[in-house]
């Protein structure tokens, strides 16, 4: 996340706490405060005066815990309440600071109920992206307003359900709640924060074929010896880079696609 000042400091404080929360929690309590904390940051993000209330750096600590536990206990799990009012302590520097940084910790939850699948749950949101993004009539079935949120977690569960791992499915349907810019741009953060979790990078790999495995590895490790950890990759299947591969990977982009130098060489010819 990109926060500054008091939200900064909040959020590391947040995602320490979540952290040891969650450390001797089972899979499925880990996925409930996620479902929790998102519904929290809903809530904030419907209601104003509360949002304005919980994060309103002049009213004292014991007001604002005081009225979240009102509003929440008995609705939420203890983990949840207890991030909630420790959030509520702290001071924001932007009012939707605080809905944005639990929806953010409600991510990481759900990638953490993932377990061992983690490397799995990061490849389903990656190629769901990609479905959502080659297939226009799913895109604005996902994006129309007309349909009810029900109506479009229906299909996602219809799409998904047998298919992906439960936790990919909870991240598509949180996916729909609209404070990402569209369906695809949420499913490609919420990836980029699973791979964070696990202390990964994430490159996006263009490549004129499929690799094989050992061209893949290859791949990896030299990325990982280069950004100093371990990279996961998207590989992307394009052919109009005829060969070689592209690699975007943050704001790093390494080409060495053959169009790229087919063009360069067209660059010169005609200078």
């Amino acid at each position: 996340m990109s926060l500054r000042g008091a939200s900064a400091d909040a959020f590391a404080a947040l995602d320490a706490e979540l952290e040891t929360a969650l450390g001797s929690a089972s899979g499925a309590s880990v996925s409930k405060v996620g479902d929790d904390l998102f519904a929290v940051s809903v809530t904030l993000r419907s209601e104003g005066a509360l949002r304005r209330f919980a994060s309103d750096g002049s009213i004292p600590t014991e007001a604002k815990t005081g009225l979240v536990r009102e509003v929440f206990g008995g609705k939420i799990d203890e983990i949840t309440l207890g991030l909630l009012s420790t959030a509520v302590s702290h001071k924001w520097t932007a009012t939707r600071d605080l809905a944005d940084t639990l929806e953010h910790l409600g991510v990481v939850a759900i990638v953490r109920s993932a377990g061992p699948d983690a490397g799995r749950l990061s490849d389903e949101l990656f190629e769901l992206a990609q479905l959502v993004k080659k297939h226009p009539e799913l895109r604005d079935a996902l994006s129309d307003p007309v349909r009810s949120l029900e109506d479009k977690s229906a299909l996602v569960h219809g799409l998904l359900d047998g298919r992906a791992l439960p936790a990919t499915t909870t991240l598509a349907v949180k996916a729909l709640s609209g404070t990402h810019r569209t369906v695809g741009v949420a499913l490609e953060q919420f990836q980029r924060t699973a791979a964070e979790v696990h202390g990964q990078g994430v490159a996006t790999v263009r490549a004129a074929r499929e690799l094989s495995g050992p061209e893949r590895e290859r791949l990896q490790q030299a990325l990982t010896q280069q950004y100093g950890r371990r990279v996961h990759l998207n590989l992307v299947v394009d052919p109009s880079v005829l060969g070689g591969i592209r690699v975007e990977i943050g704001d790093d982009v390494i080409d060495g696609t053959v169009s790229s130098r087919l063009d360069d060489a067209r660059r010169r010819l005609v200078g």
